[in-house]
């Protein structure tokens, strides 16, 4: 690797079809650094086409850490991503390379940036019966029970929604009040973001679902259920997984998986979109720019470690 480390780890976050890992690996390149994947599901082994893991190739070239980590029917939480991280990072450091965070996984990012509480475990029960209510119902409840919690949450997060009725029910505190008392970790992180404009964003999530089926999406899909995977597993919740079982089921057409994967996927990245807001990122638009463009822009800013403040969100 060319290129001389940094002292300060680097998050380098944004919504779903930004180039993100793209960006981090050549960023890498040129700070000497290993990257630590924040993507909620390239965690799990097996689901390469649906998560657009980076090649072997590029893994050879660049040292990725917690991908292909879960087995396939395993869980992954929030805290053991916050464990795992809070780990490797002096570990790189202490190999004189620079840390690159790079993912959009919100919830594994949160852990990092915002800090968790020691909440109770899932009982299984209680959110069984909360996962079978319609959503609508469950985030009335929501907002009369923790109303901090309900603006923060998307109408449609239905594993945030119930996990904040899951704490209420179990501890009698909400969950705003919870999340008040966690503190991120103890790093100083140099935060960066990587956005689209609306129209381009709408074309490159629609370009790489197509990517997706020609590269064998569903031929995957299949040999996953065919491995185990179910409605019950964590990696079957990925967008683009459940949308080819109705395919494989004859619940949809190859035209109406793709319409639905593409919609799926946008509504996604406007969720990402609304909590990335909320951090304190240092913007780069992407919009029309090659990936070694970008990371040029991002290694220079991060060079200058300029005392302004992150240029915000469009």
């Amino acid at each position: 690797m060319r290129g001389a480390p940094l002292r300060r780890p680097i998050v380098l976050l944004g919504p779903t079809a930004t180039g993100k890992s793209a960006v981090a690996v050549d960023a890498a390149v040129r700070l000497r650094g290993e990257v630590i994947s924040a993507d909620s599901r390239a965690f799990f082994r097996g689901m390469d086409i649906v998560t657009d893991k980076p090649s072997a190739a590029v893994r050879e070239r660049v040292r990725h850490h917690l991908i292909d980590t879960v087995e396939l029917t395993g869980a992954y939480d929030a805290m053991a991503f916050r464990n795992d991280v809070e780990r490797l990072i002096p570990e790189i450091a202490g190999r004189g390379n620079t840390p690159i965070l790079a993912g959009g996984g919100t919830l594994y990012l949160g852990a990092v940036l915002r800090g968790l509480f020691p909440g109770p475990s899932a009982d299984p029960d209680l959110r069984r019966r909360l996962l079978a209510e319609p959503l609508p119902r469950l985030y009335e409840r929501l907002e009369e029970v923790d109303p901090a919690a309900a603006a923060r949450i998307h109408a449609n997060d239905r594993l945030r929604i119930v996990r904040a009725l899951e704490v209420r029910a179990l501890t009698g505190r909400p969950i705003s009040a919870l999340q008040r008392e966690a503190r991120p970790l103890p790093f100083r992180f140099a935060r960066f973001g990587l956005w689209r404009e609306r129209d381009d964003h709408r074309r490159a999530i629609a370009e790489r679902v197509q990517q997706m089926l020609r590269d064998g999406l569903v031929a995957e899909v299949e040999r996953l259920r065919q491995t185990g995977l179910g409605p019950e597993h964590q990696a079957y919740r990925t967008i683009g997984v459940r949308e080819t079982c109705r395919y494989l089921d004859g619940m949809l057409t190859k035209a109406q998986l793709t319409e639905r994967i593409i919609r799926n996927s946008w509504a996604l990245a406007r969720r990402q979109l609304a909590w990335f807001r909320r951090e304190e990122v240092d913007w780069i638009s992407v919009t029309g720019r090659s990936p070694e463009d970008v990371a040029s822009e991002l290694v220079a800013r991060v060079r200058a470690r300029r005392p302004e403040r992150p240029r915000p969100l469009p």
